[in-house]
């Protein structure tokens, strides 16, 4: 999982600080460092009141994560696995049952609607499973579909040009019509 290059937003802040020195506007700093006026604002305000020490990085960004990197291995070297291998009946892994995977070997309980979050970090993805009876005849289904369904269509495969809508063989308003239609009813003088 990448994440933000702490050490050079800080070297960005320095920059800033070096430029407030010299007498350089918010909105010149701003844009030379390519941050909103907002952004240049605050790094003044904190350079004015803490200095230096204001602009240091403060660390990671974010709260901390509940499951170590090394927690995060072990639990995906258990889910591969397999449910199975852990007592379940069949071999799907749903969100409540990875939850409950995770509380079981770390003792840190996740509502199964984040589990999928966690998931994405390791790079699962969410999968539905095909859903087929145990009986299902591939070959027989073949035949069916090469030999009845073509004589099933609703469509008929004839040359003949088919009509835009359901309800009318043909338009009146066309060259090859026969039908007289409601303009075709009346005289021409």
């Amino acid at each position: 999982m990448a994440g933000r290059d702490f050490k050079a937003l800080e070297r960005r802040r320095m920059r800033a600080m070096r430029l407030f020195e010299k007498g350089e506007s918010q909105a010149d700093v701003a844009r030379r460092l390519g941050v909103s006026r907002t952004t240049a604002l605050r790094w003044e305000r904190a350079w004015e009141r803490e200095g230096v020490q204001g602009l240091r990085a403060a660390g990671r960004a974010g709260r901390k994560p509940r499951l170590t990197g090394e927690q995060l291995e072990q639990i995906e070297q258990v889910l591969l696995e397999g449910p199975t291998a852990l007592g379940y009946q069949t071999e799907l892994w749903t969100l409540p049952r990875i939850a409950e995977v995770i509380e079981r070997i770390t003792g840190v309980h996740y509502h199964p609607g984040h589990v999928w979050r966690l998931m994405g970090q390791l790079g699962w993805s969410i999968q539905k499973p095909t859903t087929r009876a145990r009986e299902r005849d591939e070959e027989a289904i073949a035949r069916w579909k090469k030999s009845r369904w073509p004589a099933l269509k609703k469509t008929p495969d004839t040359g003949a040009p088919r009509s835009s809508s359901s309800t009318r063989v043909d338009s009146p308003s066309g060259p090859a019509s026969g039908a007289r239609g409601r303009r075709g009813a009346r005289r021409r003088s």
